[in-house]
């Protein structure tokens, strides 16, 4: 009986042995399907686009066998429902759904990436119908006759911000306990870089080398190289810009002292609902030791002046005028606004980006009440 396991195991070898390793194969079942056609879409660095299509067969089964350079993001697609897999060459993957299933759960095999993700966007629906559910209440009571909507607002919103640090906090999870899968990658992009932009700058460096040509990765580590010089822990680029009073404004002006570099623009809606917040955080610690530094992103200097006196901005204010190619915005990688920068008397990053609440907690912890 010994001697037939030699035999065997050299089977088993030639089978294994004639997986194609140029190509990845996809076979899957899509039970009540919405139509007979079948798409696999791939993922890019922008966008997602459809690489292929079939029929589905009379038992509902379909085959895509694909070669691709490097590990990347695939979607099975169906009438309007996606399906996420992430494939490589080598792969053969198995993908079974029911579309008559209201929470379009699927299975695979073959691919422990996809396995991954699956269970990625398990966690993410389950927050997204949590949230759904608070939309829809949050919709009927706002139109219930005689609701005061902002007590309406104050109601839900709470509510909604806890699901989304809630969900955000259950993918931090997922990323650190799935490193080395690029199932980890894609659920990282779906975090606020502007809440998490220390850990993804630090999520970039552990990905360094992991997957090789995907272009995705390899531009996400591009940017998060630019962001570093200014993450929270490094110094502040120095700069001098020309003030709103025609005087020059220079950041070395302030060293020794406490400082916010705050970007925005009369014309951003969210920039100008939180100035009267720092307005009266500013009121409550100049005396202490504040000094703010408006940055603004305005080209018409008229409607900046008037908004810095519509909204009495009584700390010093500077500007380019150039919208977001100004040199100041660029070697702080402003993209979004409103958004600030605090510095410490050494000229260090010690915060960024934070508003409302969260900004009056930090100030009363460097200040004191």
């Amino acid at each position: 009986m010994k001697k037939l396991m030699v035999p065997a195991l050299f089977a088993v070898a030639a089978l294994t042995s004639c997986k194609d390793k140029n190509t990845f194969k996809i076979e899957g079942k899509i039970e009540h399907p919405a139509q007979q056609k079948v798409y696999l879409l791939e993922a890019d660095s922008t966008n997602v686009r459809v690489i292929d299509s079939t029929q589905l067969s009379e038992q509902n089964e379909f085959v895509f066998k694909k070669s691709a350079p490097f590990a990347n993001l695939y979607k099975i697609k169906n009438g309007d429902q996606e399906f996420d897999l992430i494939a490589e060459n080598g792969n053969g993957i198995s993908f079974k759904t029911d579309l008559a299933d209201p929470a379009h759960n699927y299975t695979t095999s073959g691919s422990e990436d996809s396995e991954k993700i699956r269970e990625y966007n398990r966690i993410s629906n389950i927050y997204s119908a949590k949230n759904s559910k608070l939309a829809n209440e949050y919709q009927e009571a706002a139109a219930a006759k005689g609701a005061n909507q902002d007590s309406v607002l104050k109601k839900y919103l709470p509510q909604f911000e806890q699901n989304m640090a809630s969900l955000s906090n259950e993918i931090l999870k997922f990323v650190n306990e799935n490193k080395n899968s690029l199932a980890s990658f894609y659920a990282a992009m779906s975090l606020d870089q502007m809440k998490y932009e220390k850990e993804l700058v630090a999520y970039a460096d552990e990905l360094k080398g992991k997957f090789p040509g995907n272009q995705a990765v390899m531009q996400f580590e591009k940017h998060m190289e630019l962001v570093k010089p200014v993450s929270v822990g490094h110094q502040a680029p120095d700069f001098s810009i020309p003030g709103i009073d025609g005087k020059p404004v220079k950041l070395a002006d302030y060293k020794g002292k406490y400082v916010m570099l705050d970007f925005w623009a009369s014309w951003c809606a969210p920039c100008r609902k939180e100035n009267p917040n720092v307005v009266k955080l500013y009121q409550q610690y100049h005396p202490k030791g504040l000094n703010i530094v408006g940055i603004s992103l305005d080209e018409d200097k008229n409607a900046w002046q008037k908004a810095v006196n519509d909204d009495h901005l009584t700390w010093t204010h500077g500007g380019e005028l150039k919208n977001f190619n100004g040199p100041t915005v660029a070697s702080y990688q402003v993209q979004a606004i409103p958004s600030n920068f605090i510095l410490d008397p050494s000229g260090k990053i010690i915060a960024k980006n934070i508003t409302g609440n969260d900004l009056a907690v930090f100030f009363a912890k460097i200040f004191g009440r």
